[in-house]
Order: structure tokens, then sequence, then C-alpha cells
């Protein structure tokens, strides 16, 4: 599709995945209005507004999660809009207050404002695996992982994990609105993003490979699905620009445990001081499958985990994280 002229919203543009996301736009031609916390802030900006593109074709807007119709001016006269922002921590004191209803209340404003502007013809809404997987139903090597499952809020609750729980009832009731106010949605929901950081700070995900190179003496036992930040943020481009996509769009290169982790960072690094052993003697959480052939019908060709890691590691020695 050709994109002379097209503008689009990036919400949450200082993140993570959203940094990528308005990198590739902007690439591809696109006039990108992007919100962010505070435009003024250049911590949260210049990584962006340096951007090659940037100056002909990115607009800064200031809008926040919890004030309704506060993304009715970057959404105007947009064709498509990419919700990125809501909050991602693991670790939090009142998790109403820091991850529900920023990420609740914040995706149904947006969608509010996308309700009341009449050029947007798609909403790419980051979620998460999180909504996916987490349903109490075992994960062993025989089980495969589809867009069908839903994690179960009520078991979300009981094991307090609460930012699944965020994106579990997000993602729910940004469904239950698109097709109430009848316009099109797709989800992009990846598993642990890393890669290299185009933002000065640093993002949950990342440092969490950080730990494991910042001398800790054990590794977490803990088995994820990893996916690389460029195919996540290319997923989301992808996934407004081809007519056909619809539903949800799992992003996961590979399901890994940490032992595995350490393992490839040791090759990489084979002087660095790396985690010897397990934080527990537990034995470790199995693997499983995810099936992603959706996303690779889409034309998500994943980059392979050891190069993630790779990239991840280098990116936060060149930000001086370690």
């Amino acid at each position: 599709m050709s994109v002379e002229g097209k503008t689009v919203c990036v919400t949450g543009a200082s993140g993570f995945i959203a940094s990528w996301l308005v990198k590739f736009l902007l690439h591809r031609g696109y006039t990108v209005k992007a919100s962010v916390r505070d435009p003024n802030d250049p911590k949260k900006t210049d990584h962006l507004t340096s951007l090659d593109g940037a100056k002909e074709r990115l607009h800064l807007f200031k809008a926040s999660l919890l004030e309704e119709g506060s993304f009715d001016a970057v959404i105007d006269g947009c064709e498509g809009v990419f919700h990125t922002a809501s909050p991602c921590y693991l670790e939090v004191k009142d998790p109403q207050a820091e991850l529900i209803d920023p990420a609740l209340k914040g995706t149904l404003n947006v969608l509010g404002s996308v309700a009341k502007t009449p050029t947007v013809r798609r909403v790419v809404l980051t979620s998460s695996i999180a909504a996916v997987s987490f349903n109490g139903k075992p994960r062993t090597p025989d089980v495969v992982i589809d867009e069908t499952w839903w994690s179960d809020p009520d078991f979300c609750r009981e094991s307090q994990l609460w930012y699944v729980l965020s994106k579990t009832l997000t993602e729910d009731a940004a469904w239950k609105f698109v097709k109430e106010k009848a316009f099109d949605m797709v989800t992009i929901n990846p598993a642990m993003v890393i890669g290299s950081l185009l933002q000065p700070t640093l993002n949950t995900t990342c440092a969490v490979i950080l730990q494991l190179l910042n001398g800790s003496e054990t590794y977490p036992n803990a088995t994820s699905g990893w996916v690389n930040v460029k195919d996540v943020a290319l997923a989301h481009i992808l996934a407004f620009e081809n007519p056909s996509a619809n539903g949800r769009y799992i992003m996961v290169e590979s399901v890994a445990h940490y032992s595995e982790l350490v393992q490839i960072l040791r090759e990489l690094y084979p002087t660095m001081k790396l985690p010897e052993k397990c934080v527990d003697d537990k034995p470790f959480p199995p693997k499983y499958q995810v099936n992603i052939e959706k996303a690779k019908i889409l034309g998500v060709e994943f980059i392979p985990l050891a190069k993630s890691i790779k990239e991840t590691a280098e990116s936060l020695k060149e930000k001086k994280f370690y």
C-alpha cells in the first residue's frame, strides 16, 4: 500500500516498542502524531526527534491515559491508531492504581477518542501474551498455546499476577468496546520483548537481561516466551497495512528457560561473570509450544533468540547500564 500522506497515531511513543514503531513508520514515509506524557522532557523525546524523517513528519502531543478526551487532538485526522501506552511493571504496591487503571481506563479513553474520529480505519492494540496463556492450564511440552487461549482473571487474582491481570482485563474490554462501536481492531500479543533500546531509560523486559549481566549470583527459575522488539514493532505495521489482518497475533520466537539465556550469554561473552546457579532447587518449569503461524502469515520473519540476546546485551553496554 502507498503510505504517502498517510497519518497515524502512536500512543506512549517514548516506550521501548513504541520508539521502534515510530522509527519504522517514519522510515516507511508515514506522518506520525505521537503522544508522550511530557513533550518538553528531552529524556523522553530526544531519541524520537533525532530519528530520520522526524523533523518533517513527527508531531509530539501531550496526553495522559487517565484524562478523558486527552487523545482527541492526537488521533484527529489519523487513519491508523497504534495504542502501545500501558504501564509494564512486575512489582507494584497498588496494582489497581499503578497497573489496572492506567491500562484499562487509558485504553477505553483512547478508543473513546477513536470512536469520535471517522478517519480512523484500524486500531492496532499492543496487548501481551499475558492476556493469553495464564489460565491455570498446564503448560507442558505437548501443549500448544495459540490465539484462542485467554488468561483467566480469577486465576490472575489468586496468583497475584497483577500485570497479567491488567493486560487481560484491558484486552477483553477493548474487544467488547470495538464490537459495540463497530470499528476495526487488531491486537499484537508479544511475549518477553528484548533487543536494542532506542530510548535512554531501562525498560522492564530488558532489565531481566541486565540482571544476568550485572553480576547476579543466580538466575530466575522461570520459562518464558521471548521475541525481538523489531519484530514486534514491524508486526504492528503489518497488522495495520494488511486489509485481511484480524483478531490477535501472538509474537514468540522461542520459549526458553533462564538457564538457556545464561548459556547463550556465556557463549557470547566467555570471560564475563554470569550467574552459576538457579535461584532455587525446584524443577525447571517445562517448555511449551506456541503456534506462531498467524504472525508468519502476516509476514513476520522472527529474529533468532541468540541474536536478540546479543543485541540486548550490546545495547545495554552501549547505554552504559553495565
